[in-house]
């Protein structure tokens, strides 16, 4: 089993749950309202005056097989629309209750 973990730009949120939905990945966490930036390029996401914009984020765990598909479409939807910002970052998941 993987952690992914996923920020991204909410303009992204409808569109990550589909994905999630046609992956047959059931289970994730959402959180709505994350602030950030990204290492490179893009803009910070404050949900400020200056930087209006949020991120939310999902943590989803799920079976090795699906990681990589998962990954490319994420990559593939961030390479459509790269100022948004979207992420995927994976971990090994050790035990599960």
């Amino acid at each position: 089993m993987k952690a992914v973990f996923i920020p991204f730009n909410q303009a992204y949120r409808e569109r990550l749950i589909v994905i999630l939905d046609k992956m047959n990945i059931r289970g994730f966490t959402l959180w709505e309202h994350v602030q950030g930036r990204g290492t490179k390029t893009g803009e910070p996401h404050y949900g400020s005056h200056a930087w209006p914009t949020l991120n939310s984020s999902i943590l989803t765990v799920i079976p090795d097989d699906k990681v990589n598909k998962l990954l490319e479409t994420i990559h593939q939807l961030d390479k459509e629309t790269e100022k948004q910002g979207i992420h995927a970052f994976v971990w090994d998941i050790e035990k599960m209750v």
